[in-house]
């Protein structure tokens, strides 16, 4: 490899194979006057005879064939452990009577030695998907959060004092004074496939028609924003099971589609929404009455819809993927 202090830098190595190739200079004499071994010299007269300037350049030192390199067979063991089981490199050495070190190197070489993109559960290769356009596909689904009591809940004031604010609150219903229960809140929810735009409704349940009412609506604000929704996925939920969704869904020229039983993962978009909405709304300040958080939704959309950067789609907000927008970049 050459350095700072090298005698032969590829420029070098080219000027004395040329003296020996080309102009016939004694392998000794070329040695002696670029201060180097005559096996050296002879090595880089013999590479430039063979590939020309291009032998000239450093190579690789990493051997041609490993002798002991641990036979396919035995990778195809460990992918399928580290896949199926998500066992450790301890673990599958075990099983396999390898080294640990061994094994963490097969999975280095696979791409498996760190599992972000293998599905927890399944240990199947995490398959990512995205629609071309705004509106060809909608998500939905409902978040549930219980309501704040008047005075604040448990997770901001403490536990007794949330208990107390509980059953202190009027025209809530209260099972008992140790748990007194004050109701809970739907939130839901409708998000783009293509742009991450974001609509989302508070109700008191989570019927069909209640669904269906939200629905409507999303669909009409997307529309005002220039989306004609084509799909809507949502789970196996009770409403949206429903013939009335079925029936709206059909005489709004939308294509109805549900996710794989127990594979919430189809319909990760919208999952990982409700985190960032509880994260950024729901439990992120101090509300001491319900009506507060609920009055604080809109803001909070407009927000992330609008200037709050979206990692999914290379750090741009999800309203700049809906062009041509009144105060889009607002």
């Amino acid at each position: 490899m050459s350095h700072a202090n090298a005698a032969l830098t590829p420029r070098q190595r080219l000027r004395l194979a040329r003296l020996v190739v080309d102009h016939g200079w004694p392998v000794s004499r070329a040695a002696e006057q670029f201060n180097c071994s005559w096996p050296t010299a002879k090595r880089w007269a013999e590479r430039y005879a063979a590939m020309g300037q291009a032998g000239m350049t450093d190579r690789s030192s990493c051997p041609h064939r490993v002798a002991n390199r641990t036979p396919q067979q035995l990778v195809r063991k460990v992918v399928h452990l580290r896949w199926k089981q998500r066992l450790g490199p301890v673990a599958i050495g075990t099983k396999l009577a390898m080294p640990a070190s061994t094994v963490h190197a097969v999975l280095v070489r696979c791409r498996l030695n760190r599992l972000h993109h293998v599905d927890k559960r399944t240990g199947e290769v995490v398959r990512r998907y995205e629609h071309d356009r705004p509106g060809a596909m909608i998500h939905v689904d409902v978040k549930k959060l219980g309501n704040i009591p008047d005075g604040g809940g448990w997770r901001y004031v403490g536990r007794r004092k949330g208990y107390r604010n509980r059953a202190s609150t009027p025209d809530k219903p209260h099972s008992s004074y140790r748990n007194p229960l004050i109701g809970t809140s739907y939130v839901h929810t409708v998000i783009d496939d293509h742009s991450r735009v974001a609509y989302a409704e508070i109700h008191g349940d989570e019927t069909a028609a209640t669904a269906v009412g939200v629905l409507r609506r999303a669909v009409s604000w997307f529309a005002a924003r220039g989306v004609t929704v084509e799909r809507v996925l949502s789970d196996n939920g009770s409403a949206y099971k429903s013939h009335l969704w079925r029936d709206t869904c059909r005489e709004m020229n939308i294509k109805a589609k549900k996710t794989r039983p127990y594979r919430p993962q189809t319909n990760g978009k919208i999952e990982r929404f409700h985190r960032t909405l509880a994260d950024g709304w729901a439990f992120q300040r101090f509300y001491a009455t319900e009506s507060a958080r609920r009055n604080a939704l809109p803001a909070w959309l407009h927000h992330y819809n609008h200037p709050r950067p979206h990692t999914a789609i290379g750090g741009q907000p999800p309203i700049t993927r809906l062009t041509n927008l009144p105060g889009q970049y607002i």
